[in-house]
């Protein structure tokens, strides 16, 4: 798993400049787990024997199942309430099984989504709840788990395989001065290209809605 590996280093380094940058800041280190849900969407390409393909299918979230749908950001908070950091979301798609041209074909380990966020918060506009709303791109890092119909070859790992960004809008609740706990709506867009073993390539759309509950902790 190098790929995972790398941007697992990176953003543990990207992290580390934001800490070293904004040594007065408020740092926020979050994490949380929800209800995920992806839509139809699209899968086009060529197969690994040959011949091209296009076809509408339904995804399925399964997000309590093993690996458990779930992410983590850590946010660095500014002036006047705005904050940038990164977050990773480990979102998870299985195909329906009304595809025909795959036995298996799923991004469950998972789709993972990374991405650069900016962030506006407003503190105390309800006692001890604050809103905000965030936004970020990034890139894509699904696990690839897909098998053409008939015992094709099967591909199997991870694969950096196009864009991605985020939508969120939640708040958090003050337990004291360093604990929160916080529960918001999130969207995660994805255009993924993938290469398939044995020749051929995937192209969809991937779109997921979320509503995540979750801790932060700040320092």
């Amino acid at each position: 798993m190098p790929a995972k590996l790398l941007t697992s280093t990176a953003l543990a380094g990207l992290i580390a400049a934001g800490a070293a940058t904004t040594a007065a800041a408020e740092i926020e280190v979050s994490a949380y787990g929800g209800y995920q849900t992806s839509p139809h969407s699209r899968i086009d390409g060529t197969l690994p024997g040959g011949g091209d393909f296009s076809e509408l299918i339904g995804w399925d979230g399964d997000s309590f199942a093993a690996p458990p749908y779930y992410g983590a950001r850590v946010t660095v908070w500014g002036e006047n309430n705005w904050g940038w950091g990164v977050e990773l979301t480990h979102a998870k798609v299985y195909g329906a099984d009304e595809t025909a041209l795959f036995d298996r074909l799923e991004f469950s380990d998972g789709h993972n989504i990374i991405t650069v966020n900016y962030t506006k918060r407003w503190p105390g506009q309800w006692n001890q709840f604050t809103p905000y709303v965030g936004a970020g791109i990034g890139i894509a890092l699904p696990h690839v788990d897909a098998q053409p119909a008939g015992g094709g070859t099967r591909t199997f790992g991870y694969q950096l395989t196009g864009p991605a960004a985020r939508l969120t809008a939640g708040a958090s609740y003050e337990l004291n001065d360093r604990w929160s706990v916080f529960s918001e709506y999130q969207f995660t867009w994805s255009d993924n290209k993938v290469d398939l073993d044995g020749g051929g390539n995937l192209e969809t759309r991937i779109i997921t809605n979320s509503v995540n509950v979750g801790v932060s902790y700040s320092f």
